[in-house]
């Protein structure tokens, strides 16, 4: 079984829609929908907005469903200038750039316990995005993605997050699923399609989230293919 994590209505419905003897179970706020999805067993969750509740979907979904990988979809921001709306950036590795620790002599990013930074996406999956988005002709590329519970469009801020992370995306939920994947050993897998640019702002993204989410799901659906 794969697992699929969305935080938005908007980024989730196009797939629930398409799966076939779908049931659907409540834990927390939380529902997980499992059925078939492009003849591959899957569990779709809507896990919300923010670290918290990625992670506690995340554990659930591990605890409840034992999936074999958990794949981040979804939408965010641009930290590169060559990226429009729609592009996709997958992910090489998950970083939460609000986790600071640096007081303590520790790099910015760097998660207690497991003191690492960089929580790495699983190559195998990371491959296979990259040939889907290929196939579906996405502009894409391969790169961290930082994570914080903040909406960023300070395009200081956006720069920053780029040249200190090495990150091409921000979003608000995936690096806190890539820690719970990673402390659990569940490979795992991201990307997101560009809502706003790396100029842009809430507007943009309001404009645009809509667009993004489908090309989301034309890369799943791609990627799918050769799991």
């Amino acid at each position: 079984m794969i697992g699929i994590i969305g935080a938005m209505e908007k980024e989730v419905h196009l797939l629930r829609d398409k799966m076939e003897g779908m049931t659907e179970k409540k834990i927390g706020i939380v529902r997980f929908y499992q059925g078939m999805l492009w003849g591959k067993e899957t569990c779709l969750a809507l896990c919300g907005i923010g670290k918290i509740h990625a992670a506690l979907c995340a554990q659930a979904m591990i605890l409840h469903f034992a999936p074999e990988a958990i794949i981040n979809i979804g939408v965010a921001g641009a930290l590169e200038e060559s990226l429009d709306i729609g592009d996709v950036v997958i992910g090489a590795y998950g970083v939460q750039h609000d986790m600071d620790t640096t007081a303590f002599g520790d790099p910015l990013g760097c998660i207690p316990e497991i003191n690492i930074v960089e929580l790495p996406c699983e190559k195998t999956l990371m491959a296979a995005m990259e040939k889907a988005a290929d196939e579906q002709g996405l502009h894409h590329i391969t790169a961290g993605i930082a994570t914080g519970d903040q909406f960023i469009s300070a395009l200081e801020k956006k720069q920053m997050l780029a040249s200190h992370f090495g990150a091409a995306a921000c979003d608000m939920e995936g690096a806190a699923i890539a820690q719970v994947c990673y402390e659990m050993q569940v490979p795992y897998g991201a990307y997101r399609a560009i809502s706003d640019t790396l100029r842009g702002n809430e507007k943009e993204y309001m404009e645009n989230v809509a667009v993004a989410a489908e090309s989301s799901q034309k890369l799943l659906e791609a990627f799918f293919a050769h799991l």
